[in-house]
């Protein structure tokens, strides 16, 4: 199987890609998820915990700006890095 760099390598936001691409895309895909079984609209608050070396440079390395992101329907490989 052939593998691509653009397979190895991922570009995000943040100083750290590593910490905002999954947070972003977990985030984009909690809110699909409510989405499909029609509970969106019952949702008032959502709480993220983050851990490991998330939770050790989340906000030094941009987790919680991706995560907020991915919860607003974003999604790391459509959105400009800049």
């Amino acid at each position: 199987m052939p593998i691509s760099v653009f397979d190895l390598f991922k570009i995000g936001v943040g100083p750290s890609s590593s910490h905002t691409v999954g947070p972003m895309q977990a985030a984009f895909d909690f809110v699909r998820e409510l989405q499909e079984r029609s509970l969106l609209q019952r949702v008032a608050r959502v709480e993220v915990q983050l851990y490991g070396s998330l939770s050790a440079t989340g906000i030094g390395h941009g987790t919680d700006r991706a995560v907020i992101m991915g919860l607003m329907g974003e999604r790391p490989n459509h959105i400009d890095p800049d």
